[in-house]
């Protein structure tokens, strides 16, 4: 389980997020929406530390997230994978290298140095491409490879470092329609075949209804909306997205299901921990 609590991040007199609290059971997709500036990258860098908290906590299964330093710290970094809109991927290295990058928290730095990876991590890395279907490319230069390559190629080296939960951040953002499926759907097959958590900012409502089991709405740094897709009815997501409401709102349903509960206060108040 991880618990979000009371997670504040201040950059001078900005607050970029502001009092979020919530908590995602192991194993949930989570689709992390709202405008752009609303929180949604601090949010998820303070959850595997490379941005600070100002207040807050974060926990998982017990263990103080926040309170984490030197080799424990690397260790949570590892098991909370990120993945990045520009992929992060060192251009000049093969595929296959750049996925071994996600070993490097469980082998003696010298060895990664040397490119002396031990066998057995080649094989984890060779399967990790295997699953999205560019084994093929192991041998090519990163910056060959197309924008949806590139971020498979991401993917793998996330799913390498074994981790409890992957963080995606606009990992869609500067794709074309096609590769954005084949990402998502790189993405939900980690979450269902392997039972790993994912957590994942994302702009299209669309993509958001059609890949999550649970939305997180954020404005302004305050976490706003909780809860199933479903829930998320027009009027709510053009609160939430305000002038970019026509953009992102694609295929989205306007009525509300029948029976369905918003589990969080209206609109312009912090949902309760």
């Amino acid at each position: 389980m991880l618990v979000v609590d009371g997670l504040t991040c201040r950059f001078g007199a900005k607050t970029a997020v502001d009092n979020a609290s919530f908590s995602i059971a192991p194993g949930s997709f989570i689709g992390v929406i709202g405008r752009s500036g609303a929180g949604k990258s601090t949010l998820l860098r303070m959850i595997n530390r490379l941005a600070e908290p100002t207040a807050g906590r974060i926990l998982f299964e017990g263990v103080d997230v926040t309170a984490l330093q030197g080799r424990d710290l690397r260790k949570w970094r590892s098991r909370s994978a990120m993945i990045f809109q520009q992929f992060n991927l060192a251009g000049r290295l093969d595929v296959l290298t750049n996925v071994l990058m996600g070993r490097l928290s469980d082998i003696p730095s010298w060895r990664s140095l040397l490119q002396l990876w031990p066998d057995e991590d080649k094989a984890i890395a060779l399967s990790a491409l295997e699953q999205f279907d560019i084994a093929s490319l192991a041998a090519q230069r990163a910056d060959q490879l197309s924008g949806g390559q590139q971020q498979r190629v991401a993917i793998a080296r996330a799913l390498v470092q074994q981790p409890d939960i992957i963080l995606a951040d606009e990992p869609i953002a500067s794709l074309d329609p096609r590769n954005t499926r084949i990402v998502m759907d790189a993405l939900l097959r980690i979450n269902k075949h392997f039972g790993i958590t994912v957590m994942c900012n994302l702009h299209s409502l669309d993509l958001a209804r059609s890949y999550c089991d649970r939305l997180i709405g954020m404005s302004a740094g305050r976490v706003v909306f909780d809860g199933a897709p479903a829930a998320l009815t027009d009027q709510i997501a053009r609160e939430l997205y305000d002038l970019e409401a026509d953009e992102v709102m694609d295929t989205a349903p306007s009525d509300m299901p029948a029976g369905v509960v918003i589990p969080v206060p209206a609109l312009g108040t912090v949902a309760a921990a």
